[in-house]
């Protein structure tokens, strides 16, 4: 069965989907997305992520052109005639379809889009064994120009801390902020484990605010554990006794190595185990 994508109130074939080459959101990355995901058929926090949908778009000055409750029942609607249960799920708003220039009072017509597919960001071995990542040299945004809390359709800046980190053998890096300390991962945030507290960047150091990050900080804080939202560096990573990567795709990850420098035994460890099957119970309720 050919997959059915949404696009402004019609399903297409996956292989019918089109906008125009003429939209913002294709000619300069003008626009805002969400990954989500869904289990047993039901997405998961959906709530908090069309918040961070709308407030990027408002952020954007774009309006969307539908209700929350609209888009609640066209995301529920994709998911059903594609029969995925659990799945991902991508959600774009584009600015749509205008001239050949900046000006986005020249366009009309924003595109909404939701694909719904399976999505496997890492292989099952690395939640088992970890993840080894690198430090890019290419710097997280400064969020002064461009704040990385708008989820926008532009993501040149991790797609090169990515390459960075694939040449260097690695699927994933770890970014740095202006100031030369831990942001995020290209597409996860970062947390660590020393003497059995939780660190973990905060929303000043130009970072995503993550769905799965939030989520992450309740279930440690929900079991007793501390929480602390504070600005790291790289020694703070390469001295942690243990290191994890969350997000919407990806999860609970484990790390084991960074730049070339193994976290504590080299080997998830326990409270990351522990997150993971407490994050695994959240979703998919077993």
């Amino acid at each position: 069965m050919s997959l059915k994508v949404y696009i402004s109130g019609t399903l297409y074939d996956k292989d019918d989907a089109k906008i125009s080459v003429y939209d913002h959101g294709f000619l300069y990355g003008d626009g805002v997305f969400e990954g989500m995901r869904s289990y047993g058929g039901r997405v998961f926090r959906l709530e908090p992520h069309l918040d961070r949908l709308w407030e990027s778009a408002k952020a954007i000055c774009l309006e969307i052109p539908m209700s929350r409750q609209q888009m609640t029942e066209a995301i529920n609607q994709t998911l059903q005639a594609n029969g995925i249960a659990d799945g991902y799920i991508r959600l774009i708003v584009t600015r749509g379809a205008g001239t050949l220039g900046l000006d986005p009072n020249r366009t009309s017509d924003p595109q909404v889009v939701i694909i719904t597919d399976h999505i496997a960001l890492y292989p099952d071995e690395l939640y088992e064994k970890g993840l080894k990542i690198v430090t890019a040299s290419t710097i997280r945004n400064h969020s002064a120009a461009l704040s990385p809390r708008i989820k926008s359709l532009n993501y040149l800046n991790n797609i090169l801390a990515k390459i960075e980190g694939l040449q260097a053998g690695c699927i994933e890096a770890l970014m740095l902020n202006t100031k030369g300390e831990v942001a995020e991962c290209t597409g996860d945030n970062i947390f660590i484990v020393r003497d059995g507290v939780l660190y973990t960047p905060p929303i000043e150091a130009g970072i995503l605010e993550g769905i799965t990050r939030d989520a992450v900080i309740e279930l440690a804080r929900q079991s007793g554990r501390e929480v602390r939202e504070i600005p790291l560096t790289r020694h703070d990573i390469y001295i942690a006794d243990e290191c994890f990567l969350t997000g919407t795709a990806a999860e609970v990850v484990p790390v084991v190595e960074v730049d070339s420098r193994p976290i504590a035994d080299g080997t998830p460890g326990p409270i990351t185990r522990e997150l993971v099957e407490k994050f695994r119970r959240l979703t998919r309720g077993d």
